[in-house]
Protein backbone atom coordinates (compact mmCIF):
# COMPACT_ATOMS: atom_id res chain seq x y z
CA UNK A 1 0.00 0.00 0.00
CA UNK A 2 2.97 2.26 0.76
CA UNK A 3 4.06 1.99 -2.76
CA UNK A 4 1.36 2.43 -4.39
CA UNK A 5 0.63 5.62 -2.28
CA UNK A 6 4.25 6.99 -2.80
CA UNK A 7 4.11 6.00 -6.78
CA UNK A 8 0.51 7.81 -7.17
CA UNK A 9 2.22 10.88 -5.13
CA UNK A 10 5.35 10.89 -7.19
CA UNK A 11 3.08 11.21 -10.41
CA UNK A 12 0.73 13.99 -8.91
CA UNK A 13 3.70 16.05 -7.87
CA UNK A 14 5.58 15.74 -11.01
CA UNK A 15 3.04 16.81 -12.98
CA UNK A 16 1.61 19.41 -10.73
CA UNK A 17 5.26 21.45 -10.58
CA UNK A 18 5.63 20.59 -14.53
CA UNK A 19 2.74 22.45 -14.80
CA UNK A 20 2.58 24.98 -12.74
CA UNK A 21 6.05 26.44 -12.57
CA UNK A 22 7.83 25.13 -15.55
CA UNK A 23 7.06 27.59 -17.31
CA UNK A 24 8.07 30.68 -15.15
CA UNK A 25 11.87 29.18 -13.83
CA UNK A 26 14.69 27.57 -15.40
CA UNK A 27 15.83 25.02 -12.43
CA UNK A 28 14.81 21.47 -14.06
CA UNK A 29 11.68 19.97 -13.08
CA UNK A 30 13.32 17.08 -11.86
CA UNK A 31 14.99 18.66 -8.99
CA UNK A 32 11.93 20.64 -8.15
CA UNK A 33 10.11 17.29 -8.36
CA UNK A 34 13.04 15.61 -5.85
CA UNK A 35 13.34 18.40 -3.08
CA UNK A 36 9.22 18.00 -2.90
CA UNK A 37 9.56 14.07 -2.83
CA UNK A 38 12.54 13.80 0.05
CA UNK A 39 10.15 14.35 3.09
CA UNK A 40 7.65 11.56 1.54
CA UNK A 41 10.89 9.19 0.66
CA UNK A 42 11.89 9.94 4.01
CA UNK A 43 8.52 8.97 6.27
CA UNK A 44 8.39 5.75 3.07
CA UNK A 45 11.75 4.76 4.36
CA UNK A 46 10.30 5.03 8.14
CA UNK A 47 7.19 2.88 7.85
CA UNK A 48 9.44 0.39 5.36
CA UNK A 49 11.50 -0.13 8.18
CA UNK A 50 9.65 0.03 11.35
CA UNK A 51 6.41 -0.42 10.57
CA UNK A 52 3.29 1.13 10.70
CA UNK A 53 2.59 0.53 14.42
CA UNK A 54 5.42 2.95 15.28
CA UNK A 55 4.71 6.17 13.83
CA UNK A 56 7.55 8.80 13.01
CA UNK A 57 8.59 11.13 15.60
CA UNK A 58 7.48 14.69 15.07
CA UNK A 59 11.11 15.85 14.42
CA UNK A 60 10.84 13.35 11.64
CA UNK A 61 7.78 14.92 10.11
CA UNK A 62 8.34 18.77 10.70
CA UNK A 63 12.16 19.66 9.86
CA UNK A 64 12.64 17.73 6.46
CA UNK A 65 9.57 19.72 5.46
CA UNK A 66 10.77 22.51 6.74
CA UNK A 67 14.06 22.50 4.86
CA UNK A 68 12.82 21.04 1.68
CA UNK A 69 9.84 23.93 1.44
CA UNK A 70 12.97 26.19 1.80
CA UNK A 71 14.88 24.85 -0.75
CA UNK A 72 12.05 24.61 -3.29
CA UNK A 73 12.19 28.31 -2.47
CA UNK A 74 15.57 29.11 -3.22
CA UNK A 75 15.72 26.76 -6.51
CA UNK A 76 12.65 28.36 -7.58
CA UNK A 77 13.88 32.04 -7.47
CA UNK A 78 17.13 31.15 -8.71
CA UNK A 79 15.64 29.89 -11.74
CA UNK A 80 13.26 32.69 -12.10
CA UNK A 81 15.85 35.62 -12.04
CA UNK A 82 17.59 33.80 -14.46
CA UNK A 83 14.16 33.50 -16.58
CA UNK A 84 14.25 37.45 -16.60
CA UNK A 85 17.76 38.13 -17.48
CA UNK A 86 16.98 35.45 -20.88
CA UNK A 87 15.69 37.54 -24.04
CA UNK A 88 12.91 35.75 -24.70
CA UNK A 89 8.80 36.53 -24.20
CA UNK A 90 7.90 38.27 -21.50
CA UNK A 91 6.55 35.44 -19.21
CA UNK A 92 4.00 38.12 -17.52
CA UNK A 93 1.78 37.92 -21.28
CA UNK A 94 0.94 34.12 -20.28
CA UNK A 95 -0.72 35.51 -17.27
CA UNK A 96 -3.13 37.11 -19.10
CA UNK A 97 -4.83 34.05 -19.77
CA UNK A 98 -6.15 34.60 -16.23
CA UNK A 99 -7.69 37.70 -17.77
CA UNK A 100 -8.63 36.32 -21.36
CA UNK A 101 -7.77 32.50 -22.41
CA UNK A 102 -8.04 33.69 -26.34
CA UNK A 103 -4.25 32.59 -27.54
CA UNK A 104 -4.62 33.31 -31.38
CA UNK A 105 -4.27 36.77 -32.69
CA UNK A 106 -7.63 38.07 -34.14
CA UNK A 107 -8.06 41.42 -36.81
CA UNK A 108 -9.86 43.04 -33.73
CA UNK A 109 -8.66 46.03 -31.44
CA UNK A 110 -10.56 47.03 -28.45
CA UNK A 111 -9.95 50.81 -29.87
CA UNK A 112 -9.12 52.82 -33.49
CA UNK A 113 -5.90 53.53 -34.55
CA UNK A 114 -6.95 57.22 -34.06
CA UNK A 115 -7.68 56.80 -30.51
CA UNK A 116 -3.99 55.60 -29.69
CA UNK A 117 -2.91 58.90 -28.55
CA UNK A 118 -5.79 59.58 -26.65
CA UNK A 119 -4.89 56.76 -24.62
CA UNK A 120 -1.19 57.80 -24.26
CA UNK A 121 -2.41 61.17 -22.76
CA UNK A 122 -3.22 59.48 -20.19
CA UNK A 123 -0.64 58.33 -18.68
CA UNK A 124 1.06 61.14 -17.89
CA UNK A 125 4.85 60.21 -17.80
CA UNK A 126 5.71 61.90 -13.85
CA UNK A 127 3.03 59.00 -12.90
CA UNK A 128 3.62 56.44 -15.65
CA UNK A 129 5.76 56.40 -18.42
CA UNK A 130 4.74 54.36 -21.61
CA UNK A 131 7.06 51.95 -23.37
CA UNK A 132 5.39 50.41 -25.56
CA UNK A 133 1.31 49.40 -25.75
CA UNK A 134 0.56 45.71 -27.14
CA UNK A 135 -2.95 45.12 -28.90
CA UNK A 136 -5.07 41.75 -28.13
CA UNK A 137 -8.34 40.87 -29.16
CA UNK A 138 -10.11 42.02 -25.64
CA UNK A 139 -7.16 43.72 -24.07
CA UNK A 140 -4.83 46.22 -24.48
CA UNK A 141 -1.80 45.61 -22.64
CA UNK A 142 0.38 49.00 -21.67
CA UNK A 143 3.62 48.76 -20.33
CA UNK A 144 5.98 51.07 -18.92
CA UNK A 145 7.78 52.19 -15.98
CA UNK A 146 5.94 53.52 -12.66
CA UNK A 147 7.25 56.53 -11.08
CA UNK A 148 5.01 57.31 -8.13
CA UNK A 149 3.09 55.02 -5.61
CA UNK A 150 1.29 52.30 -6.88
CA UNK A 151 -2.32 53.54 -5.37
CA UNK A 152 -1.78 56.53 -7.02
CA UNK A 153 -0.58 55.71 -10.53
CA UNK A 154 -3.83 53.70 -10.47
CA UNK A 155 -5.88 56.16 -8.89
CA UNK A 156 -4.39 58.89 -11.58
CA UNK A 157 -4.49 56.83 -14.53
CA UNK A 158 -7.60 55.39 -13.87
CA UNK A 159 -9.30 58.72 -13.50
CA UNK A 160 -7.75 60.14 -16.89
CA UNK A 161 -9.34 56.45 -18.67
CA UNK A 162 -12.43 57.55 -17.52
CA UNK A 163 -12.40 60.90 -18.19
CA UNK A 164 -11.14 60.39 -21.86
CA UNK A 165 -13.06 57.19 -22.72
CA UNK A 166 -16.24 57.13 -20.07
CA UNK A 167 -16.73 53.73 -19.11
CA UNK A 168 -15.92 51.56 -22.27
CA UNK A 169 -12.99 49.83 -20.10
CA UNK A 170 -12.35 48.24 -16.80
CA UNK A 171 -8.54 49.30 -15.87
CA UNK A 172 -6.80 47.09 -14.50
CA UNK A 173 -3.20 47.17 -12.53
CA UNK A 174 -1.41 44.02 -12.41
CA UNK A 175 2.38 42.64 -11.67
CA UNK A 176 3.83 40.57 -14.35
CA UNK A 177 6.24 37.74 -13.38
CA UNK A 178 8.96 40.03 -13.87
CA UNK A 179 8.41 42.48 -11.26
CA UNK A 180 7.07 45.32 -13.12
CA UNK A 181 3.69 46.69 -12.96
CA UNK A 182 1.68 47.06 -16.20
CA UNK A 183 -2.03 48.13 -16.88
CA UNK A 184 -4.65 46.42 -19.07
CA UNK A 185 -7.29 47.85 -20.74
CA UNK A 186 -10.57 45.46 -20.38
CA UNK A 187 -13.83 46.21 -22.93
CA UNK A 188 -16.03 46.82 -19.97
CA UNK A 189 -18.87 44.66 -21.18
CA UNK A 190 -21.41 45.03 -18.17
CA UNK A 191 -21.88 48.56 -18.84
CA UNK A 192 -22.28 47.91 -22.48
CA UNK A 193 -25.02 45.20 -21.75
CA UNK A 194 -26.74 47.32 -19.62
CA UNK A 195 -26.25 51.15 -20.20
CA UNK A 196 -29.34 52.26 -18.25
CA UNK A 197 -29.63 50.42 -14.93
CA UNK A 198 -27.36 47.51 -13.59
CA UNK A 199 -28.84 44.35 -14.21
CA UNK A 200 -30.85 42.80 -10.77
CA UNK A 201 -28.43 39.94 -9.20
CA UNK A 202 -30.33 39.28 -6.07
CA UNK A 203 -33.05 36.20 -5.97
CA UNK A 204 -34.48 36.52 -2.61
CA UNK A 205 -37.31 33.91 -3.24
CA UNK A 206 -34.83 30.96 -5.19
CA UNK A 207 -32.17 31.61 -1.65
CA UNK A 208 -35.34 31.09 0.55
CA UNK A 209 -36.38 28.03 -1.28
CA UNK A 210 -32.49 26.65 -1.03
CA UNK A 211 -32.79 27.62 2.75
CA UNK A 212 -35.90 25.68 3.39
CA UNK A 213 -34.95 22.27 1.23
CA UNK A 214 -31.66 22.31 2.90
CA UNK A 215 -33.38 22.68 6.69
CA UNK A 216 -35.49 19.93 5.68
CA UNK A 217 -32.45 17.63 4.11
CA UNK A 218 -30.12 18.60 7.16
CA UNK A 219 -32.52 17.50 9.81
CA UNK A 220 -33.21 14.26 7.71
CA UNK A 221 -29.68 13.12 8.33
CA UNK A 222 -29.30 15.04 11.84
CA UNK A 223 -32.05 12.69 13.16
CA UNK A 224 -29.70 9.92 11.81
CA UNK A 225 -26.94 11.45 13.65
CA UNK A 226 -28.81 11.42 17.21
CA UNK A 227 -29.83 7.90 16.84
CA UNK A 228 -33.00 7.54 14.74
CA UNK A 229 -34.13 4.62 13.44
CA UNK A 230 -35.19 6.05 9.84
CA UNK A 231 -37.58 3.20 8.99
CA UNK A 232 -39.44 4.26 11.94
CA UNK A 233 -39.43 8.29 10.43
CA UNK A 234 -42.62 6.68 8.73
CA UNK A 235 -44.69 5.44 11.45
CA UNK A 236 -43.73 8.46 14.25
CA UNK A 237 -42.39 11.50 12.28
CA UNK A 238 -41.74 12.99 15.60
CA UNK A 239 -38.26 11.10 15.01
CA UNK A 240 -37.49 13.99 12.63
CA UNK A 241 -37.22 16.30 14.70
CA UNK A 242 -34.40 15.10 16.80
CA UNK A 243 -32.42 16.53 13.85
CA UNK A 244 -32.81 19.94 14.12
CA UNK A 245 -29.81 20.76 16.95
CA UNK A 246 -27.48 19.04 14.67
CA UNK A 247 -29.36 21.05 11.09
CA UNK A 248 -29.53 24.53 13.44
CA UNK A 249 -26.17 24.32 14.18
CA UNK A 250 -24.67 23.12 10.70
CA UNK A 251 -26.73 26.22 8.75
CA UNK A 252 -25.74 28.49 11.38
CA UNK A 253 -22.19 28.22 10.97
CA UNK A 254 -22.29 27.94 7.00
CA UNK A 255 -24.59 30.91 6.85
CA UNK A 256 -22.50 32.91 9.33
CA UNK A 257 -19.54 32.28 7.01
CA UNK A 258 -21.18 33.45 3.89
CA UNK A 259 -23.01 36.48 5.10
CA UNK A 260 -19.37 37.46 6.38
CA UNK A 261 -18.36 37.38 2.78
CA UNK A 262 -21.48 39.19 1.45
CA UNK A 263 -22.02 42.18 4.06
CA UNK A 264 -17.89 43.01 3.41
CA UNK A 265 -18.74 42.49 -0.33
CA UNK A 266 -21.35 44.84 0.07
CA UNK A 267 -19.28 47.32 2.09
CA UNK A 268 -16.79 47.84 -0.77
CA UNK A 269 -19.84 47.93 -3.51
CA UNK A 270 -19.24 44.53 -5.02
CA UNK A 271 -22.22 43.29 -6.43
CA UNK A 272 -23.00 40.25 -5.29
CA UNK A 273 -25.86 37.33 -4.67
CA UNK A 274 -27.37 36.37 -1.32
CA UNK A 275 -26.06 33.10 0.19
CA UNK A 276 -27.48 29.89 -2.16
CA UNK A 277 -27.11 26.59 0.14
CA UNK A 278 -26.95 23.38 -1.70
CA UNK A 279 -29.30 20.36 -0.15
CA UNK A 280 -27.99 17.14 -0.49
CA UNK A 281 -30.43 13.81 0.99
CA UNK A 282 -27.33 12.42 2.50
CA UNK A 283 -23.63 12.45 3.91
CA UNK A 284 -23.84 16.08 5.68
CA UNK A 285 -26.86 17.10 4.61
CA UNK A 286 -25.84 19.47 2.52
CA UNK A 287 -22.93 20.55 -0.17
CA UNK A 288 -22.54 23.83 2.06
CA UNK A 289 -23.15 27.66 1.02
CA UNK A 290 -21.93 30.07 -1.23
CA UNK A 291 -22.20 33.27 -2.90
CA UNK A 292 -21.76 34.90 -6.27
CA UNK A 293 -19.98 38.30 -6.87
CA UNK A 294 -20.79 40.14 -10.01
CA UNK A 295 -18.33 42.92 -10.39
CA UNK A 296 -14.90 43.16 -10.21
CA UNK A 297 -12.75 43.55 -6.83
CA UNK A 298 -11.44 46.92 -6.60
CA UNK A 299 -8.13 46.41 -4.90
CA UNK A 300 -6.29 43.88 -3.15
CA UNK A 301 -7.42 45.17 0.76
CA UNK A 302 -10.79 44.15 -0.33
CA UNK A 303 -10.19 40.95 -1.60
CA UNK A 304 -8.47 40.22 1.35
CA UNK A 305 -11.26 41.48 3.81
CA UNK A 306 -13.99 39.99 1.50
CA UNK A 307 -11.80 36.73 2.09
CA UNK A 308 -11.41 36.61 5.42
CA UNK A 309 -14.55 37.68 6.48
CA UNK A 310 -16.42 34.76 5.93
CA UNK A 311 -13.94 32.07 7.49
CA UNK A 312 -13.71 34.57 10.56
CA UNK A 313 -17.36 34.98 11.04
CA UNK A 314 -17.74 31.06 10.61
CA UNK A 315 -14.80 30.69 13.08
CA UNK A 316 -16.36 32.65 15.48
CA UNK A 317 -19.90 31.47 15.68
CA UNK A 318 -18.41 27.82 15.70
CA UNK A 319 -16.51 27.79 18.51
CA UNK A 320 -19.64 28.50 20.91
CA UNK A 321 -21.46 25.85 19.47
CA UNK A 322 -18.45 22.91 19.58
CA UNK A 323 -17.79 23.83 23.11
CA UNK A 324 -21.47 23.47 23.95
CA UNK A 325 -21.86 20.12 22.10
CA UNK A 326 -18.30 18.91 23.57
CA UNK A 327 -19.92 19.42 27.05
CA UNK A 328 -22.60 17.35 26.70
CA UNK A 329 -21.05 15.01 24.61
CA UNK A 330 -20.07 11.41 25.64
CA UNK A 331 -16.42 9.58 26.65
CA UNK A 332 -15.87 6.20 24.94
CA UNK A 333 -12.79 4.13 25.20
CA UNK A 334 -10.06 4.96 22.89
CA UNK A 335 -9.80 2.28 20.31
CA UNK A 336 -7.81 1.84 16.76
CA UNK A 337 -11.34 2.59 14.77
CA UNK A 338 -11.12 6.52 16.38
CA UNK A 339 -10.33 9.18 14.46
CA UNK A 340 -10.52 12.30 13.42
CA UNK A 341 -13.44 11.65 11.12
CA UNK A 342 -15.52 9.49 13.64
CA UNK A 343 -18.16 11.47 15.31
CA UNK A 344 -18.71 8.26 17.09
CA UNK A 345 -14.90 7.47 18.47
CA UNK A 346 -13.40 11.26 18.15
CA UNK A 347 -9.59 10.92 18.66
CA UNK A 348 -9.19 14.60 20.03
CA UNK A 349 -5.50 14.23 19.53
CA UNK A 350 -5.55 14.36 15.92
CA UNK A 351 -5.90 17.87 15.99
CA UNK A 352 -4.32 20.60 18.24
CA UNK A 353 -7.34 23.51 18.55
CA UNK A 354 -10.03 20.68 18.76
CA UNK A 355 -7.40 18.92 21.76
CA UNK A 356 -7.55 22.45 23.91
CA UNK A 357 -11.21 22.52 22.93
CA UNK A 358 -11.77 19.19 24.42
CA UNK A 359 -9.94 19.39 27.38
CA UNK A 360 -11.52 22.97 28.34
CA UNK A 361 -14.88 21.48 28.13
CA UNK A 362 -14.34 17.75 29.70
CA UNK A 363 -11.58 18.90 32.14
CA UNK A 364 -10.02 15.62 34.08
CA UNK A 365 -12.31 13.52 32.46
CA UNK A 366 -10.83 13.31 29.38
CA UNK A 367 -7.56 11.46 29.58
CA UNK A 368 -5.06 9.30 27.41
CA UNK A 369 -7.09 6.71 26.91
CA UNK A 370 -10.74 8.33 25.96
CA UNK A 371 -12.40 9.14 22.61
CA UNK A 372 -15.61 11.73 22.10
CA UNK A 373 -18.58 10.36 21.08
CA UNK A 374 -20.07 13.42 19.68
CA UNK A 375 -23.39 15.01 20.86
CA UNK A 376 -25.33 16.23 17.09
CA UNK A 377 -24.05 19.75 17.93
CA UNK A 378 -21.02 19.05 18.59
CA UNK A 379 -21.20 17.27 15.21
CA UNK A 380 -22.18 20.91 13.49
CA UNK A 381 -19.48 22.15 14.91
CA UNK A 382 -16.98 19.94 14.60
CA UNK A 383 -17.87 19.78 10.62
CA UNK A 384 -17.27 24.32 11.49
CA UNK A 385 -13.74 24.03 11.99
CA UNK A 386 -13.60 21.15 8.95
CA UNK A 387 -15.22 23.92 6.84
CA UNK A 388 -12.73 27.12 8.41
CA UNK A 389 -9.73 24.83 7.64
CA UNK A 390 -10.33 24.23 4.45
CA UNK A 391 -11.54 27.18 3.20
CA UNK A 392 -8.65 28.77 4.55
CA UNK A 393 -6.32 26.77 2.20
CA UNK A 394 -4.03 28.70 0.74
CA UNK A 395 -4.68 27.12 -2.99
CA UNK A 396 -6.50 29.17 -5.88
CA UNK A 397 -9.89 30.37 -5.28
CA UNK A 398 -10.64 29.16 -1.88
CA UNK A 399 -10.45 31.89 0.58
CA UNK A 400 -6.80 30.93 1.89
CA UNK A 401 -6.12 31.25 -1.74
CA UNK A 402 -7.54 34.68 -2.15
CA UNK A 403 -5.64 35.92 1.27
CA UNK A 404 -2.63 34.74 0.49
CA UNK A 405 -2.88 36.47 -3.53
CA UNK A 406 -4.21 39.22 -1.04
CA UNK A 407 -0.75 39.17 0.79
CA UNK A 408 2.23 38.46 -1.29
CA UNK A 409 0.58 38.92 -5.03
CA UNK A 410 -0.43 36.33 -7.33
CA UNK A 411 3.10 34.59 -8.40
CA UNK A 412 4.36 34.45 -4.49
CA UNK A 413 0.40 32.63 -4.16
CA UNK A 414 0.93 30.36 -7.04
CA UNK A 415 3.91 28.95 -5.53
CA UNK A 416 2.39 28.86 -1.78
CA UNK A 417 -0.51 27.31 -3.07
CA UNK A 418 1.67 24.53 -5.10
CA UNK A 419 3.16 24.13 -1.37
CA UNK A 420 0.30 23.91 0.61
CA UNK A 421 -0.93 21.19 -2.22
CA UNK A 422 1.89 18.89 -1.56
CA UNK A 423 2.28 19.21 2.34
CA UNK A 424 -1.33 18.21 2.42
CA UNK A 425 -0.81 15.05 0.29
CA UNK A 426 2.29 14.44 3.12
CA UNK A 427 0.17 14.51 6.03
CA UNK A 428 -2.43 12.44 4.59
CA UNK A 429 0.94 9.97 5.09
CA UNK A 430 0.29 10.60 8.82
CA UNK A 431 -3.27 11.86 8.88
CA UNK A 432 -5.35 9.08 6.08
CA UNK A 433 -8.49 11.13 6.33
CA UNK A 434 -6.86 14.72 4.69
CA UNK A 435 -6.28 11.93 1.74
CA UNK A 436 -9.95 13.16 -0.72
CA UNK A 437 -8.57 17.00 0.73
CA UNK A 438 -5.45 16.74 -0.69
CA UNK A 439 -7.19 15.05 -4.08
CA UNK A 440 -9.97 17.96 -4.50
CA UNK A 441 -7.10 20.44 -4.02
CA UNK A 442 -5.21 19.25 -7.15
CA UNK A 443 -8.05 20.04 -9.18
CA UNK A 444 -8.39 23.90 -7.89
CA UNK A 445 -6.29 25.68 -10.56
CA UNK A 446 -3.90 28.09 -8.56
CA UNK A 447 -4.47 31.34 -10.49
CA UNK A 448 -6.53 33.09 -8.84
CA UNK A 449 -8.72 35.80 -10.45
CA UNK A 450 -7.06 39.60 -9.86
CA UNK A 451 -8.39 42.60 -8.92
CA UNK A 452 -8.37 45.52 -10.37
CA UNK A 453 -5.35 47.27 -8.88
CA UNK A 454 -3.37 44.08 -8.03
CA UNK A 455 -0.18 46.17 -7.19
CA UNK A 456 -0.75 48.10 -4.07
CA UNK A 457 0.13 46.08 -1.09
CA UNK A 458 -1.57 46.14 2.24
CA UNK A 459 -0.56 47.30 5.81
CA UNK A 460 1.06 45.77 8.46
CA UNK A 461 -2.46 45.44 10.53
CA UNK A 462 -4.06 43.12 7.37
CA UNK A 463 -0.58 41.16 6.98
CA UNK A 464 -0.35 40.11 10.60
CA UNK A 465 -4.28 39.31 10.56
CA UNK A 466 -3.41 37.33 7.06
CA UNK A 467 -0.47 34.90 9.13
CA UNK A 468 -3.02 34.38 12.15
CA UNK A 469 -5.43 32.79 9.54
CA UNK A 470 -2.76 30.47 8.32
CA UNK A 471 -1.83 29.91 11.74
CA UNK A 472 -5.44 28.95 12.34
CA UNK A 473 -5.67 26.29 9.73
CA UNK A 474 -1.80 25.24 11.12
CA UNK A 475 -3.47 24.11 14.65
CA UNK A 476 -6.75 22.65 13.34
CA UNK A 477 -5.45 20.46 10.58
CA UNK A 478 -1.92 19.24 12.47
CA UNK A 479 -2.03 16.76 15.03
CA UNK A 480 -1.47 17.32 19.00
CA UNK A 481 2.38 17.10 19.62
CA UNK A 482 3.52 14.31 22.17
CA UNK A 483 5.10 17.44 24.34
CA UNK A 484 1.57 18.85 24.90
CA UNK A 485 -0.20 15.99 24.86
CA UNK A 486 1.96 14.69 28.23
CA UNK A 487 1.48 18.68 29.25
CA UNK A 488 -2.50 18.35 28.91
CA UNK A 489 -2.46 14.98 30.72
CA UNK A 490 -4.11 13.58 27.22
Amino acid sequence: MTFWFLLLLGIVTYLIVQRSVAHITQTPVWLLWLVLMTPALILSGWTVIYGKQQPPPSPLIIWPSIICVLLYWVLLEQGRRKTKNTPTQPQDIRSQSAIHPTVEPLPVRPIEPTEEIQLRNCFPWSVYYIHNIEYRPQAIICRGQIRTTPTRAYQQIKANIEAEFGDRFLLIFQEGFNGKPFFVLVPNTQAARNPSQPQKITRPGFALFLLVATLITTTLVGSSIAGADPQQLVSDPRIFWQGLPYSLGLMTILGVHELGHYFTARYYRIRATLPYFIPLPLFLGTFGAFIQMRSPVPHRKALFDVSIAGPLAGFLITLPILFWGLINSELVPLTDQAGLFNPEALNPKSSILLALLSKLALGNQLTSTSAINLHPVAVAGFLGLIVTALNLMPVGQLDGGHIVHAMFGQRSAMVIGQISRLLLLLLSLVQSGFLLWAIILLFIPLIDEPALNDVTELDNKRDILGLMAMGLLVIIVLPLPQMLSNLLQM
